[in-house]
């Protein structure tokens, strides 16, 4: 007796993605990777074949964002390439080897656990609630513990390190650790100390809006005009009183641009200028000079003239004695 068994119909059958995915790697994925990422997990378990053309036009997505997902999934580990295609790699095993890795702890627990002090891991423990719903994987407990002692924030930081991402929806690891290493570059490691980097940035922010408002721009500045006013206000470390003589000046200008102000405020930087009645002064004996130059010019002048009138004069009376 032959037993038979009918396959299971599609209709019935289902895919799995495991959670480590929504923990790990959903928040940094653009929708279109997303959708490509679900559609190769799908066929991969059907071994099917396909092409980036096809799977262009099965998608409705360019070809070129089918080629930068697969990229984007190559680089993130997530898929290996290989010279017939790619490999769909198991995420949790990928996250199993982050764990296990030399000098880290073997579970969350304990990296837990083996934080300094009950302080730290409480606040661990607030930033998975607060910003992870509780479930936070497994890795970021290691991670947090390396950023503890790479940066050497305190618990505190570490939370307002973490609710800056989240509020601008970038919770990721490139994200937070720029931000971190942008921190860490002001020496950041107290709430005290981050509090006053806080400040001077809203003082920043404060005085970009006002130059942008008497330049009487209706948009948003660039990162290259921004760029000219920091290098203004923390390089050369000028108040705004300084400035706004050079925005002044660009009403003589027909078509002002941050170019001008920034060679006008470079040139008083160069000459030592400190204070807005330096830079008053400054100009006013340049003011001064132009004057002296331009008399210097017009006496010159009047003088080349007369002689080339006398020189004429004594060439008639020549003519006339001849």
């Amino acid at each position: 007796m032959k037993l038979e068994q009918n396959d299971i119909s599609m209709l019935f059958s289902s895919t799995t993605i495991p959670d480590v995915f929504f923990t790990e790697y959903l928040s940094q994925m653009s929708g279109d990777f997303i959708k490509v990422y679900l559609y190769i997990v799908f066929l991969s378990k059907y071994n099917k074949d396909i092409k980036v053309n096809d799977l262009s036009k099965k998608l409705s997505l360019p070809f070129k964002v089918i080629q930068d997902a697969l990229k984007y999934l190559e680089d993130a580990e997530i898929i290996t390439k290989k010279n017939t295609g790619y490999i769909i790699n198991n995420l949790q095993e990928l996250e199993l080897h982050k764990l296990y890795k030399p000098r880290l702890s073997a579970s969350a627990t304990d990296a837990a656990k083996n934080m300094e002090n009950q302080i730290r891991a409480k606040a661990i423990d607030t930033i998975n609630t607060s910003f992870f719903q509780g479930i936070m994987s497994p890795s970021w407990f290691n991670d947090i513990d390396l950023w503890f002692k790479k940066y050497g924030f305190d618990e505190q930081v570490m939370i307002a390190l973490f609710r800056y991402c989240y509020e601008r929806s970038a919770l990721n690891r490139p994200y937070i650790q720029t931000v971190a290493d942008a921190w860490h570059m002001n020496k950041i490691k107290t709430f005290s100390d981050l509090d006053l980097y806080y400040q001077k940035h809203e003082k920043l922010n404060a005085i970009k809006k006002s130059i942008s408002k008497k330049l009487g721009l209706n948009r948003m500045l660039t990162q290259y005009e921004e760029a000219y006013i920091e290098k203004w206000i923390v390089d050369y470390k000028f108040p705004l009183d300084i400035i706004e003589i050079a925005l002044k000046k660009t009403t003589s200008t027909s078509n002002p641009s941050f170019e001008y102000i920034n060679k006008t405020i470079t040139d008083w930087y160069e000459h030592n200028l400190k204070t807005a009645n330096d830079v008053q002064a400054f100009l006013v004996e340049q003011k001064q000079k132009k004057k002296d130059i331009k008399a210097l010019e017009k006496k010159a002048f009047n003088n080349y003239e007369q002689r080339n009138y006398n020189n004429l004069d004594s060439l008639y009376a020549n003519s006339q004695n001849k």
